[in-house]
């Protein structure tokens, strides 16, 4: 039996985990250990199966014995395995760093003791998404994320976090709603909801049949990815839940809409009418994206204005249509799920050394920790696109099939995307002077967490206003060799740190990686491979 046919353990063994992790709702530790334990094993498992699948094509597992179109299918390819590993790397990086922040303080019961059954769904969820076979399973995959996602945002019950939870509650249930009703439609015109088998069928239909049905699923997929001018929702939704839970859906939760928009667009909707509309969106996206991002003040807006930026480039190479600009949307998609999340992971630790997320009030980062300043260049570098981290390849790439189309708005896209990475290279380079170089004392009203702990005239901190300061784990404070003090849970800085070297890791590995995404690019725009894994060698293709 061929690995990828264990795919469907994807989902079940976050499912599984999620129901143990509840279980032991009362004993905090266990909780942890299961959850981690889950997500290791998960990874283990994906990792197995693109390493089956780097080299075949795709693989269809009938549920139940089911044929399709009849059935449910899951089908595993290299682009949605590649996903499927990127993912729970990130989400078991994340548990970590959660689980780190909730020993730390000392969190072991009330509504927090339900953060890991609901993320172990979340991460169920985006891994059904990514393996579904036909759009009713995708909408599932959705729902599933969706509802956890609510639940996480809104833990704590804070007044922000709940005015927050309900604008991104009725956005996802609007973009749910579309989606849905252009999922009756289909089933409607064609018969079926099997991806496959609609690659086929959805060609048969009138050019005005499908235009509407293909607008249907790029407005519900444009919400869910943060989509100019559809992406409104997530600058004020993201920054206020807690840290490990923004990092979370910044990497994750978007480029699911983006895997869905790609999904639909080779296998479903080919052709090239809508091209020029979504090079267009894919401008606007980058540019109004990361003009906001300039106009912020606070870390955390910041970055999801960038999230929302950097979105465009993935459209960018989704409307150039060719194998080239496929491969580099795939290739940037792994790598910004990555650095997106590690940056908000830096950002949750110079929250908790600062006491603040505000450009403004922070200062001296780099002096009181150092090892917190490199955490956060080596991904703003890499987000910027400095060469030659894996950001620079990913959008040259972008920028080589932009070129190679030839196109005037493939051009003006080109001009877009350079000056796009300039202005990102602006805003990181922003946070990086005046957070970690400008002195603490030069900062506006800084945290008394910063200025307890701010060198004086010797160079050393006052440990006695660091044993003082309630946000401060005297446990973790102390002097080392070089009068540097650890206030940092460890698991924390060491979840983040793996993280960043896994950013790193896309730089050096970045020539298999491409060729990888290459493949998968022709094998979806060829999409004979894939509706022949699902409904059978010689079935009639497009």
């Amino acid at each position: 039996m061929n690995v990828a046919h264990l795919a469907p353990l994807a989902v079940v063994l976050p499912f599984l985990g999620a129901a143990l992790a509840f279980v032991l709702i009362k004993r905090p530790r266990a909780q942890r250990r299961v959850s981690l334990g889950t997500l290791t094993i998960t990874l283990g498992l994906e990792a197995w199966i693109l390493a089956s699948v780097w080299t075949s094509g795709p693989v269809a597992v009938k549920l139940g014995g089911w044929e399709p179109p009849f059935g449910i299918v899951m089908v595993v390819d290299q682009f949605s395995s590649l996903l499927l590993v990127i993912s729970s790397a990130v989400s078991l990086a994340v548990l970590a760093y959660a689980t780190g922040q909730g020993a730390a303080d000392g969190e072991e019961g009330g509504p927090v003791s339900i953060f890991h059954p609901t993320y172990l769904i979340l991460v169920a969820g985006v891994s059904n998404a990514f393996l579904a076979g036909d759009l009713f399973n995708l909408y599932v995959g959705f729902e599933i994320l969706l509802t956890a996602s609510y639940v996480l945002m809104t833990l704590g019950g804070t007044g922000s976090r709940v005015r927050a939870g309900i604008t991104y509650v009725v956005v996802s249930v609007v973009s749910s709603l579309l989606f849905l009703i252009a999922i009756a439609m289909i089933y409607g015109a064609t018969g079926t909801v099997t991806l496959a088998d609609l690659a086929v069928k959805l060609g048969e239909l009138d050019p005005g049949t499908q235009d509407l049905l293909h607008v249907m699923l790029l407005v519900a997929f444009g919400i869910k990815a943060a989509v100019f001018p559809l992406s409104f929702w997530l600058p004020d939704s993201y920054p206020t839940a807690p840290a490990p839970v923004t990092a979370v859906f910044a990497g994750l939760l978007t480029k699911v809409g983006v895997y869905a928009i790609i999904r639909t667009e080779t296998l479903l909707f080919p052709s090239d009418r809508f091209n020029t509309v979504l090079l267009v969106v894919a401008l606007l996206t980058m540019i109004v994206g990361i003009l906001g991002a300039v106009a912020q003040t606070d870390i955390k807006r910041m970055l999801s204005f960038t999230l929302v930026s950097h979105i465009g480039y993935m459209i960018f190479g989704v409307a150039l249509a060719s194998v080239l600009g496929l491969a580099a949307t795939i290739f940037y998609v792994i790598h910004h799920i990555t650095i997106q999340t590690s940056l908000f992971m830096v950002t949750g630790l110079v929250e908790r050394r600062g006491g603040t997320s505000s450009i403004a009030r922070l200062g001296g980062l780099a002096k009181l920790s150092p090892v917190l300043a490199v955490l956060y260049f080596i991904p703003a570098m890499n987000l910027a696109g400095i060469p030659p981290f894996s950001g620079f390849l990913g959008k040259l790439g972008l920028l080589q099939a932009g070129v190679a189309d030839g196109s005037a708005m493939a051009y003006v896209l080109v001009v877009g995307a350079v000056a796009a990475s300039l202005l990102t290279l602006l805003v990181v380079a922003r946070v990086w002077n005046r957070v970690f170089w400008r002195s603490t004392f030069d900062a506006e009203d800084p945290d008394p967490v910063l200025l307890a702990t701010a060198p004086d005239a010797s160079g050393i901190p006052s440990m006695r206003a660091l044993r003082t300061s309630k946000h401060v784990d005297a446990t973790e404070g102390r002097f080392s060799g070089d009068n540097e003090i650890h206030i940092l849970p460890r698991m924390m800085l060491y979840s983040t740190a793996g993280l960043v070297v896994l950013g790193l890791a896309m730089t050096v590995f970045a020539g298999p990686l491409f060729e990888l995404s290459q493949d998968a690019a022709a094998s979806m725009l060829d999409r004979t491979p894939y509706i022949e894994a699902v409904l059978g060698e010689g079935a009639a293709t497009p």
